[in-house]
């Protein structure tokens, strides 16, 4: 258990006065074992390859293969299907103004050290049901890996990193990609056999297709995928010693309320390090033109300068 009986201490939920969940700090921090089911230190950054992703290229799936229908997914703002290849694999497929933006994010999230299952964007492709075949618009492809056993789901207020920097450097790295659907419905705890990347379990934020576009409103009237969108908000609007300001305003503030300057810089030094082709292989995997690519980089870039100009003093806080 690993001290897993104290972090249910961790992340009680208590009811702030606006109705939010409250995030806690916890009486016991992970150790470095724990920590790498969240996070760990990609040594081979420099190499890392953003186009095939954490599934590599040999899982990409081929454009001209006919997907037999399983089931209709009508859970979520997006429609999609499971479908089975040729070989029996079972994939999950996300149909939608949140296809291309959730392989990008994914990309850069796997960058930055955080797990990431396997995704694809596929342009166009071929569904098989009931004997007769249908062409589908563009899609995002997610296999159903037997090495990946899917065991359960976690909270952002109620889990065994609250406050470390990596939990808030992911809620960073979300903010930075303007991703607001924070909700533990998108999030997946895997059981790996064999471990991978350090960690027998993975805690990973999976649907982060609620990206790329425009943050929501006063009415939740977020857009995802929107580049001109993107481009026109603002990333961070002030800061202290203690408590950084953005350009967002809901849901989840009270997630947004946890990070400092030293979290938020922390979260940008995980994205400077990438070379430029590997930002252009993120945008071009979710099917991005050239010229869109460039401008949503121009636009992280700038974000990224923001979030290095802060100061980065750690003030102790469990990074391991």
């Amino acid at each position: 258990m690993r001290g897993r009986g104290a972090v249910a201490l961790v992340g009680l939920l208590a009811l702030a006065a606006c109705g939010a969940p409250h995030v806690r700090s916890p009486a016991v921090l992970p150790d470095q074992a724990t920590l790498a089911e969240l996070w760990y230190e990609p040594r081979d950054l420099a190499t890392r390859d953003l186009f095939a992703g954490p599934g590599g290229a040999a899982l990409t799936p081929d454009p001209n293969a006919r997907w037999e229908f399983v089931k209709a997914d009508t859970k979520g703002s997006s429609r999609g299907y499971d479908v089975r290849d040729a070989q029996g694999m079972i994939w999950s497929v996300k149909i939608g103004v949140e296809a291309q933006p959730e392989v990008v994010a994914s990309r850069l999230l796997w960058a930055a050290g955080y797990h990431q299952p396997p995704t694809y964007y596929v342009p166009a492709w071929t569904l098989v049901r009931d004997g007769v075949a249908s062409h589908q618009p563009p899609g995002r492809f997610r296999p159903e890996l037997p090495t990946q056993r899917k065991v359960g789901r976690w909270s952002w207020h109620d889990n065994p990193f609250v406050d470390t920097t990596p939990l808030r450097g992911l809620i960073a790295l979300n903010l930075m990609v303007n991703n607001w659907d924070l909700k533990t419905s998108q999030n997946v705890i895997y059981e790996l056999s064999p471990p991978a990347e350090g960690a027998r379990r993975w805690y990973v934020v999976r649907d982060v297709g609620a990206a790329l576009g425009r943050t929501p409103g006063r009415v939740l009237d977020g857009r995802p995928n929107d580049l001109a969108a993107f481009e026109a908000q603002g990333f961070i609007t002030g800061a202290d010693a203690n408590r950084v300001s953005f350009d967002y305003r809901r849901p989840h503030n009270e997630l947004v309320a946890l990070l400092r300057p030293a979290d938020v810089r922390w979260a940008c030094e995980r994205w400077h390090g990438l070379t430029p082709q590997q930002w252009r292989d993120a945008f071009r995997a979710g099917g991005y033109t050239r010229e869109q690519a460039e401008r949503y980089i121009r636009k992280l870039a700038a974000k990224i300068d923001q979030g290095l100009s802060l100061d980065g003093h750690d003030d102790g806080s469990h990074t391991r």
